[in-house]
């Protein structure tokens, strides 16, 4: 039997094998997260539905009509899109990531420096920057910015 400090559980009796309640800690321990996602569930119901009840419906011939990326729907759906409209998510997407990775090194970077060296923490990170830096400049240079081209 694994010998469990008092401090680290609800009731020490729960968990000793000859215990009628052995298991039941174990169980237990997942109610948080079941209480967290039975919460993101109900709320996330809520907020889909709350406008079909809540919401003044005065439907207009022109409120009808689809709508989508700021053109409206006139033509052909095969119409050709602008290539900048992609041009610009997969930018956003590049930041995005750079945004995931730079936030959590900055809160761990003086751990991390006395753990290793620091200098080489700080470079790594240069390097990263430096790679993004250029791919910024390089959709610059070849206009993806430009909505007029």
């Amino acid at each position: 039997m694994i010998d469990i400090p008092k401090r680290f559980v609800y009731s020490y009796s729960l968990f000793r094998e000859d215990s009628e309640n052995a298991g039941m800690t174990e169980t237990l321990h997942f109610l948080p997260i079941l209480l967290t996602f039975v919460i993101a569930t109900g709320l996330a119901t809520a907020l889909a539905f709350a406008p079909r009840f809540l919401a003044v419906r005065r439907p207009t011939p022109e409120k009808r009509i689809p709508y989508e990326c700021g053109k409206d729907p006139i033509g052909s759906a095969r119409e050709r899109f602008s290539v900048a409209f992609y041009l610009v998510a997969m930018i956003f997407i590049l930041f995005d990531i750079e945004a995931i990775f730079l936030i959590p090194w900055g809160v761990v970077f003086r751990d991390l420096a006395r753990e290793t060296s620091g200098g080489f923490v700080f470079a790594e990170m240069l390097i990263f920057l430096s790679v993004l830096i250029a791919g910024y400049l390089y959709a610059w240079k070849k206009g993806v910015f430009d909505w007029n081209r």
